[in-house]
């Protein structure tokens, strides 16, 4: 490594095309990296739901979880299960293992589900699918004082024209019960014509479907026959004949009681300033942005409000794009305000040069994580710029020590050439092996298992990258620009006010530390027992005040 460094230090060329490759390849990939709000992960998850209608809670655990959880034991591939038995619903959530295949397991739960032949006789068909992480940018809200129906043929517009713009793909309602045509038909009637609800809903399942009926050669074309009588509203339902005899006399559905079109009979339902609303729910997909998608709808928000009637309003609601932004804006802050605490503190006490080239290192940094960040899997997102904040404090101490280390053999009266080789070699070591004592303390992190670990192995990917690539710009970039230039002289202008102020600031700063800091450290060494037992009374204290109570503690505000 020594090698390297100082042939660096001497080809500015090379060092200068290793920066370039960096800056370079982190603003072009900047544009085009993988934006979303939160990682991007599988969920391991399959979940089993059984619908038992009118069953109370200690009917379903009996007569469906119970079973499920039977057969379901054999299978390898489950980690854990967790049952959940409601009133008229029993659910069972699967965790897969994290080194078996998702989906060879959901077909191993499916084959054993299918097995089950003792379900109760009124429960409805298993419903068994993979959890999905679903994406969901921003929600269009429809409200205003309409009938429900009305209100959701709205919606089923905006939903429409929502597909139609550029960049959305992936658009569905939330918040509004599904359609439903349902016969109410009195029992003294059922007895009348001696007939049950089975036997009825048998006559409508056979009336309301479409045939395909074969087809006809000909000598010049084939005819395809199909009945079509599939039923889609009242009407159609009405005319169904449920009961007829040979004199042709037929009882129809709509005669025997009322055929309702409307919704199905569940608790759902949405309101938006106390008014009825239905939620229009748009989300993201492949490379699509959620920012992108966010500025697009709301355009059509702001368009499509005034072509409304009065009645009907539109609203966005749940804009997790914000929070993107919102980080991505405090990750700009944080980087600025960096940059110039290190211009400005190295400029006071070091020279404005050398500070302008430690300070680079973070820029640099970044970026070429940036360049790398599709390599190893990482996209923008909540928990990496969180990952890029945190790195923001330790990022630039390797260049910092080495630009000081530079600075010092440079005081001595060499070169800028030999100041800068001196100067790296001599802290080449220590920065190595504080850059690598970091790299350790995130590196557990890669092995968190479960859930949580697929979220925050994020941060360590990120912050391990920039402390490699700052290590890298330390000690084969910033030695190569350091090495040149030639001594300045104290002269007029804003350059000369620079050097007297850090000339004077050096002063006071050689004075604290001939005076104060070397008798405060003196009286340390002389007393070193006394300091020990200082240092380890303010770690109880610091215990204390937590144990205590005085700092409190919450997992989550």
């Amino acid at each position: 490594m020594k090698d390297a460094i100082k042939w660096m230090a001497g080809n500015h060329v090379a060092a200068n095309l290793l920066m370039m490759v960096l800056v370079v390849g982190g603003l072009v990939m900047s544009g085009s990296i993988k934006q979303e709000v939160f990682p991007e992960i599988n969920l391991d998850m399959i979940l089993v739901s059984v619908p038992y209608p009118g069953a109370a809670p200690e009917e379903v655990e009996d007569g469906i979880i119970l079973k499920i959880e039977e057969n379901l034991t054999g299978i390898q591939g489950i980690k854990e299960m967790k049952a959940t038995a409601s009133e008229g619903l029993g659910t069972v959530l699967v965790t897969v293992r994290e080194d078996e295949d998702p989906d060879l397991v959901l077909q191993d739960v499916k084959n054993e589900v299918d097995r089950i032949t003792t379900f109760p006789e009124d429960a409805e068909k298993p419903i068994i699918t993979k959890l999905v992480n679903r994406r969901e940018v921003i929600s269009v809200v429809v409200y205003g004082d309409l009938a429900m129906k009305a209100l959701r043929e709205q919606a089923e517009r905006v939903r429409d024209d929502l597909l139609q713009l550029p960049g959305i793909t992936q658009v569905e309602l939330s918040g509004v019960r599904s359609y439903e045509i349902c016969a109410e038909i009195p029992e003294e009637t059922l007895r009348r014509y001696d007939l049950s609800l089975v036997q009825v809903a048998e006559a409508v399942r056979r009336a309301s479907v479409d045939i395909a009926g074969g087809r006809i050669k000909g000598e010049q074309a084939e005819i395809l026959l199909r009945t079509k009588e599939k039923r889609y509203h009242r009407r159609g339902y009405q005319d169904i004949i449920v009961l007829a005899d040979g004199n042709g006399t037929a009882v129809r559905l709509g005669e025997m009681g009322r055929v309702v079109d409307g919704f199905a009979d569940t608790d759902t339902y949405a309101l938006f300033d106390g008014k009825p609303a239905v939620m229009v729910k748009v989300f993201r997909v492949a490379d699509q942005k959620p920012v992108d998608i966010s500025r697009t709808v709301r355009g059509y928000v702001r368009d499509r409000s005034g072509e409304l009637p009065p009645s009907v309003r539109l609203a966005t609601w749940n804009d997790t794009s914000e929070l993107l932004k919102s980080r991505m804006d405090l990750l700009r802050r944080n980087a600025v305000l960096g940059l110039m605490l290190v211009l400005v503190v190295l400029g006071l006490f070091l020279e404005i040069r050398l500070a302008l080239w430690v300070m680079l290192g973070i820029p640099v940094s970044f970026l070429g994580a940036l360049f790398l960040m599709p390599a190893v899997g990482v996209t923008v997102n909540m928990i990496s710029l969180f990952a890029f904040i945190m790195a923001l404090g330790i990022v630039v101490d390797d260049a910092i020590v080495v630009g000081e280390s530079v600075y010092h053999h440079r005081q001595q009266g060499k070169g800028f050439l030999r100041a800068a080789v001196d100067g790296t070699l001599e802290v080449a070591g220590p920065v190595v092996f504080s850059v690598l004592t970091s790299v350790v303390a995130f590196f557990p992190l890669l092995h968190v298992s479960g859930l949580v670990g697929k979220f925050i192995k994020v941060i360590p990917m990120v912050v391990i990258t920039i402390l490699l690539l700052s290590l890298v710009e330390a000690l084969f970039v910033l030695p190569a620009h350091l090495s040149g230039g030639s001594a300045r002289r104290e002269g007029g202008g804003v350059f000369g006010l620079l050097e007297r102020l850090r000339l004077r600031v050096g002063g006071l700063l050689s004075k604290f530390v001939a005076g104060p800091y070397a008798g405060f450290l003196s009286f340390c060494l002389r007393y070193r027992y006394a300091t020990v037992a200082c240092s380890i009374a303010v770690l109880f204290l610091a215990v204390g005040l937590v144990k205590g109570g005085i700092i409190k503690f919450t997992f989550m505000t």
